[in-house]
């Protein structure tokens, strides 16, 4: 049985002085690192329930070539690694498109502000600078987590025009993201 937290405790990363240090088993893996991996795809993601379920996969995805030997230093790195394969797969198959480069995941402490995620507020900047229909189909899709026909029967619009109308939402919602970068 697992010991109960108070929902105040925190837990926190672990300082590795000494290179050699292991987990004693799968459990300690996830309980020190499962936070700073939530953190990471969250900040990238922006909305819990993607940032929950990629979370779920970079575990998942580790658990197999993993050796529970390696070293803590060791199994931090796999696992941001494994987290930006998942996150390039995940932004692959969300936008159509290749991915060629994520920012590096750094060994961020999860209470740090660079660990504060700034994607919600570069999501309504974003959307606001959509035509309304681009952005509803958007919010509906993508924040709401609604299917396309749930989204065409909210929209009074037809399965095919609410397909196309996301497409051609997802294509301006990247060119108005390109031009805004640095």
């Amino acid at each position: 049985m697992m010991a109960q937290r108070e929902p105040t405790d925190r837990p926190s990363l672990r300082v590795v002085a000494d290179t050699e240090e292991r987990y004693p088993d799968w459990e300690a893996v996830y309980q020190d690192n499962a936070t700073w991996v939530y953190r990471t795809i969250f900040a990238r993601v922006g909305n819990r329930p993607d940032a929950e379920d990629l979370t779920a996969e970079v575990f998942l995805a580790a658990l197999r070539p993993l050796r529970i030997t390696a070293t803590v230093a060791e199994v931090r790195a796999y696992l941001r690694a494994t987290a930006r394969t998942v996150l390039a797969a995940h932004w692959r198959e969300r936008m159509g498109r290749e991915i060629t480069s994520i920012d590096d995941i750094a060994d961020i402490p999860p209470d740090s502000e660079q660990a504060i995620s700034t994607a919600p507020q570069q999501v309504r900047i974003l959307l606001a600078a959509l035509p309304d229909n681009y952005r509803r189909i958007l919010e509906l899709r993508f924040l709401q987590g609604c299917s396309i026909k749930e989204s065409a029967t909210q929209m009074e619009i037809s399965v095919a025009n609410a397909k196309v109308l996301q497409h051609r939402a997802l294509r301006l919602a990247a060119q108005v993201n390109e031009k805004d970068e640095p």
